[in-house]
């Protein structure tokens, strides 16, 4: 990298860019939260697998692409790289009754992801106290004793969980075919799965519970897609030098619907992100650097890391190509600065962020931490690839849930955040 001016020079840039960072950083602000507001309104269903969710937002990106001026990657005459996986969806209605009451899927509960389908009115409820299982052995009797024919509560999950070691994730697969309600103390949590099990499982708010549980009525349409095709996307400013390159990552999929009416719109993870992404892009295209910039957006990321995964087995520039990679996730808030994941990786580069921060206070805090299996710089850091992730620390929490909307987006000091990593792409 290259080195940063001398104290002399570097205080008069602090005046001279401060100035221009004060009046440049509502123009930013603003061209992040309309990015954002798209990709996460209504017509993107909530960038998943249902009405075509993902690819629309997939669309969407590439038409930012070309509307900047940005090219494909040498060697390639399209902005998308095209993969699949399964994943397990629910396209129909959703219908959760209790004691004849209906509940507000997303609001009041959740499904579990890999759910099979189920229709029943009117199930007989027997309520189970899972707390006195201490081992597998009592779990495999008391899974024996489920027959199927009514409804069951399973209660205090949480402590036969802790008990046995495992997660309620690790055993709900082993739950045979019926439906059962698990009740919830802490925050309702989406996710996306790749396969389906038998069990038709709700994860319900206790407080929409009512004290004893008598009947149960469902009706849940899910189905496995074997093979949905996914796009990666990535694009490229050339530099002065063609074949080496800065890279700017994020993923641009998010949980999409369950059922007809919850829309999980992934407004903070990751539609920020990817507007972010897309600002850098605008930013980068007329202003060229010495090395190439290239940005992808990934899909795949909410089912396990699936886009990055394939990418990184199938790069569209040499991997050893790449000088540095930042990877982008929930720049939704800034308020507490950022945290950088594999800062204590690679010292240098963490420690650039720092002087450029401490000169011209972009942010409040730069915070550091070890290596993470948990957004899509992962695969890169295990290939070779010296890689940031970066993601904001503020707001109100809104995370895999139908809360996480454009609407709750403060961006406090995400335009510092922009200007940050402008100037440490500056700095090669």
């Amino acid at each position: 990298m290259k080195r940063w001016p001398n104290l002399l020079f570097a205080v008069l840039l602090l005046f001279v860019f401060h100035a221009w960072g004060q009046a440049d950083s509502t123009s930013i602000k603003q061209f992040i939260r309309g990015q954002a507001e798209a990709l996460a309104g209504p017509a993107m269903h909530g960038r998943g697998y249902v009405l075509d969710g993902g690819a629309q937002a997939s669309a969407y990106i590439q038409g930012k692409f070309r509307e900047y001026g940005l090219k494909p990657v040498v060697g390639s005459h399209s902005f998308a790289q095209a993969y699949s996986f399964p994943v397990n969806t629910f396209p129909g209605k959703m219908i959760l009754k209790i004691n004849g009451k209906e509940l507000k899927p997303g609001a009041d509960y959740l499904i579990d992801a890999a759910s099979g389908p189920y229709i029943a009115k009117d199930l007989k409820a027997e309520t189970v106290d899972m707390g006195g299982i201490t081992d597998m052995q009592g779990l495999k009797k008391a899974l024996r004793e489920f027959d199927g024919s009514q409804a069951y509560v399973l209660l205090n999950t949480d402590t036969m969980c802790k008990a046995l070691g495992e997660r309620i994730e690790d055993i709900v697969p082993g739950l045979p075919e019926g439906c059962y309600i698990i009740p919830q103390k802490s925050k309702l949590t989406w996710t996306v799965e790749c396969t389906q099990n038998a069990a038709t499982v709700f994860y319900v708010k206790e407080e929409a519970l009512p004290a004893t549980v008598t009947d149960v009525s469902v009706d849940v349409k899910a189905l496995l897609i074997p093979n949905s095709r996914n796009e990666n996307l990535f694009a490229e400013v050339p530099g002065e030098v063609k074949d080496s390159f800065i890279a700017f990552t994020g993923h641009y999929d998010h949980l999409g619907m369950m059922g007809a009416d919850a829309v999980f719109p992934g407004a903070s993870d990751n539609a920020s992100g990817i507007a972010m992404l897309l600002y850098l892009a605008s930013y980068f295209a007329v202003h060229p650097q010495h090395y190439s910039i290239l940005f992808i957006a990934f899909s795949g990321e909410e089912p396990g890391l699936l886009g990055s995964a394939y990418y990184v087995a199938h790069p569209m520039v040499p991997l050893a190509n790449i000088k540095f990679l930042t990877n982008i996730d929930i720049m939704g808030d800034a308020s507490d600065g950022v945290t950088v994941v594999n800062g204590t990786e690679y010292p240098e580069q963490f420690s650039q962020l720092q002087q450029i921060n401490d000169i011209y206070h972009y942010i409040p805090v730069i915070k550091s931490r070890g290596k993470a299996h948990n957004s899509d710089h992962y695969y890169f850091t295990e290939a070779g690839v010296p890689s940031f992730f970066i993601y904001s620390n503020g707001g109100k929490g809104f995370y895999h849930d139908i809360y996480d909307k454009p609407e709750e987006l403060t961006l406090n000091h995400v335009a510092g955040v922009a200007q940050l990593l402008i100037d440490f792409t500056n700095g090669y």
